[in-house]
């Protein structure tokens, strides 16, 4: 897998469509989540994105402290279903973190995370901190990794 990592500014047209398309092919129509995707949030973000030749596999943005969380954040993690159980996931987690750190510095990480993937956070040293919430009609927790 290829990774590039790119503010929003340096995103092209192509990057741009690419994640837009993967965010809603999974969180919108797989999920069945009506949701505002488009938050804000991306314009300060940098955008993870793992590439199989021209397919993006899987993907994460990632938010400096002071925009989601006063720590800095893993959000709208995503793999292609096409590229799922082939340790896309894991690899892109991995990644994620090991950005995260490069970009702001060695601090605690905070992701919203949906309940069902708890366990596969826990294996990055992740630990629930907050009671399950509903976000968009899914259960959620809130998890750290310090």
């Amino acid at each position: 897998m290829q990774w590039l990592c790119l503010s929003f500014e340096q995103l092209s047209p192509l990057h741009l469509y690419r994640i837009l398309q993967l965010r809603s092919e999974v969180f919108v129509v797989e999920q069945q989540c009506t949701y505002q995707d488009c938050d804000n949030k991306d314009l300060k973000a940098f955008h993870l994105m793992g590439w199989q030749e021209d397919t993006l596999v899987a993907y994460t943005r990632l938010l400096p402290p002071g925009v989601s969380y006063t720590e800095a954040s893993i959000g709208r993690v995503v793999t292609s279903p096409a590229y799922r159980r082939t340790g896309s996931g894991k690899l892109l987690m991995q990644e994620s973190i090991l950005r995260c750190t490069q970009l702001f510095g060695k601090g605690p990480i905070r992701i919203g995370a949906q309940l069902y993937l708890k366990k596969f956070y826990e294996g990055f040293d992740f630990i629930a901190n907050s009671d399950v919430y509903l976000e968009d009609n899914i259960e959620h927790i809130q998890m750290i990794r310090p």
